[in-house]
Formats: C-alpha cells, structure tokens, sequence
C-alpha cells in the first residue's frame, strides 16, 4: 500500500477540480430538471473516491467504478418516468472515471473534464445544431468524409511506391482528405456566422492545415457561388498568411539564427497576405452573398482527387529531378519541394544554414525563391479550381508577396 507521504496533491486537486467543474453544471440544473439527481457534492465525491480507490490500487478503482455505475444505473431507474435520457448518469461515471485519470495523467484530466463541461452546457445548442442545423446531405457528405480519412486513409500503405519511391498513396490520400475537411469547414463557418466572417474563421484555421489545400477548397467555393469570389479570395490570403507564420516555429526549432536573418522579408510578405485579405473581405462585404442552405454540397470529391492528383505529379516531378541532379542539388531539391510544401522546403533550407552548407545572404534569397516556388503552385491551384477571376487574384497576390520579400532582401 502507498505510503500516505507519496499522497499525489496536483492529482488529488485536479481531480477535485474535475467533480467541482462537472457538478456545478448540474447543481444549477436541478431545480429546472427533475431527472437530475446528482449535483455538486455527488460528482465532486464521486472524482475524489475514482482518485483515491486508483492510488490504493487496481481492484479498489474497479470497485468504485462498479459502485458508480450502480448508483447511476439506480438513479435512472428512479427518474426514467421524467427523464429518459442517461447524460446524467453517464456524466457520474465520467466523474469517477476523470478522478482515477488524475492519478495517471492530471493534465489529461483536467482538459477532458473541460470537454465533459462544455458538452453537458451545450445541450441546447447542440440538440438544435443536430436536429434542426443539419440536413440529410450534410450528414451524407460528413459520413463519406469520415469513410475516406477513418476507413480508406488507414488501409492505404504509409511508405514510398513506384519509380525512385516518390509517390506515397497515404500522403496523397491525406491531401483529398485535407480538401474535403476544408471545404466542409468553410460550409459550416457559413451557415453558421453567416458569409462575413464564416470564411474568414475557416480560412485562418485551414492555413495551419495546409494552405495550399485551402487554395483549392476556396476556389471550388468561389466558383460555386461566384457573389463570394472576393471573401474567397480574402480568406485564400489568410490562409497563406497563417502558413507563412508557421515558419516562426520551424526556424525556431532548426536555426534560431536564420529567423533573425529573414524576420524583415517574412514581415513584408506578411504585410502583403495581410492587405489581400483585408481588401478581399472589405469587397466581399459588398456582395449581396447568402450562406449556402442545407441541401449545399460541402465538398466536391472530384475536384479534391482532382487536386491531390496535381500535387502527387508535382512531387513526382521534385523527387525525381532532385536524384537526377545528385545529392549535392539539396538546395534545388527545397525549390521543387516548395511546389507543393512549403514548409518542408523551410526545414531543408534551414539546415543547410545551421550546417553551413550555405550563407545567411544565401539562405535569404534561398527563403524568397521558396515563397516565390508555393506562389507559382498555388496559382495553378487556384486557376484549377476556382476559374480565371479567382487565379488572377490568388496569383497577383502571391507575386505581389513575393515581391516584397525580395525586394527586403535586396536592400538588406
């Protein structure tokens, strides 16, 4: 038996914490709902008792736990002619369950009784979202989603094939999945905050996914709804933008020092992804634009395999050249590398810097041709998928990024 001197106190008070932060929530509901039995004191002893049953030991943790779902099932029983549904009873056992996690890992705990929380409060909003939000067709196109990442991206070999080893499916895969989930998030921001900011939350947050990926899902967006093509365009330029802010941690963790060389020229493309995004929102205001409706395809499954095809050729094409030019070409390699992952090709040439394969002149111009590589690709990309008014756009305001870069590094 433990000694009582090795008592865990960070995993004892997050578990207290836990049952407080659950029981809470439902100690405010009693009085409104009948069918809640255990409130504040009940969730909070029944986390501490999970906490200290697992630091006795294995059998008296599967003891409590049994006991929890007893008295759940029992309270149940008792309430089931008001209240039919088991949230309740599960959430005990999740209290229980949450206060022996605290021994093992307090952090976890901590984050899933949050999570735990903020289901149990958003009962409303979620019951509404599920029932009245959603349509057939976007639970359909969220189902054929979840196929394609959860049942065929795990089946597909995760390792090099064909000529050289420069296709792997998985990853090709990885990029269709990328797309669907992009598009999807973009259809619901829409739905849900409506056209002026549904693309601009979505686009911040698919440029840390991929942003060349987003390019597509934007420009599949704006030629489905051409009144959008100006937010579309806008939140394309966040998305770069949110990329491009990626390299702070990637030169952070490779060679600190190369992000001090570059840190004006990263500045000055940020500026200008900035500007493009602002303009292209500030326009896409004016656009009499209605969010899309519930029958409203999230994705287009053609155009996403359409755009992992493209990006696969791409590859194709880099690593084959780069074992034509030999190994010395490392530096060329990053060039086509920056066609279709731009922050891969960052960590190529932030080691050749910390390595002193090259120079902080040369890292420099090195870093402007990697933005000015992506810009090329993702043009593509945007004439591809969204038309010849959406590419224009994404390509002007690429190059106009480019351009600032380089023309820091020309004066540095």
């Amino acid at each position: 038996m433990p000694e009582a001197h090795d008592l865990p106190i960070l995993s004892l008070t997050t578990a207290l914490g836990a049952g407080l932060l659950i029981g809470l929530i439902y100690e405010r509901r009693k009085q409104d709902d009948p069918g809640v039995a255990a409130g504040l004191r009940t969730h909070t002893l029944a986390a501490l008792a999970g906490a200290i049953a697992l630091w006795l030991g294995l059998p008296a943790f599967i003891a409590v736990v049994l006991l929890t779902g007893a008295f759940a099932a029992l309270s149940y029983l008792r309430t089931s002619q008001v209240d039919a549904g088991t949230t309740a009873e599960l959430a005990l056992l999740c209290s229980s369950l949450l206060g022996g996690l605290a021994m093992r890992s307090p952090g976890l705990a901590g984050a899933l009784a949050v999570v735990v929380a903020i289901l149990i409060q958003a009962k409303p909003t979620l019951h509404r979202f599920s029932r009245e939000l959603l349509s057939d067709r976007e639970i359909a196109d969220g189902l054929v989603l979840l196929a394609f990442a959860l049942i065929v991206l795990p089946l597909l070999p995760d390792e090099p094939i064909g000529p050289y080893g420069a296709i792997n499916l998985a990853t090709v895969w990885k990029l269709v999945v990328l797309v669907m989930a992009i598009g999807a998030l973009g259809h619901v921001a829409l739905r849900v905050i409506g056209s002026r900011w549904g693309l601009v939350v979505s686009g911040f947050f698919s440029g840390y996914v991929s942003s060349t990926a987003a390019t597509a899902g934007f420009g599949q967006r704006a030629k489905a709804q051409p009144a959008l093509l100006d937010a579309a365009v806008g939140a394309t330029m966040l998305a770069n933008l949110a990329s491009l802010s990626l390299f702070a941690p990637i030169l952070l963790a490779v060679a600190p020092a190369l992000l001090r060389e570059i840190a004006f020229e990263l500045a000055a493309a940020a500026g200008v992804l900035l500007a493009g995004a602002t303009l292209g929102f500030h326009r896409g205001e004016r656009a009499d634009a209605p969010p899309p409706n519930a029958d409203t395809r999230m994705f287009r499954i053609r155009q996403a395999i359409g755009f992992a095809a493209l990006i696969a050729g791409v590859l194709f094409v880099s690593h084959v050249a780069a074992q034509w030019l030999g190994p010395k070409a490392a530096l060329a390699a990053a060039f086509l590398t920056a066609l279709a992952e731009l922050q891969a090709a960052a960590a190529t040439v932030a080691t050749l810097f910390r390595d002193g394969t090259i120079d902080a002149t040369a890292a420099r111009w090195a870093v402007v041709g990697l933005l000015g590589a992506s810009a090329l690709a993702k043009s593509v990309v945007a004439f591809a998928s969204g038309g010849r008014s959406f590419g224009l756009r994404i390509a002007v305001g690429l190059a106009a990024a480019t351009a600032a870069a380089a023309a820091v590094a020309l004066f540095a």
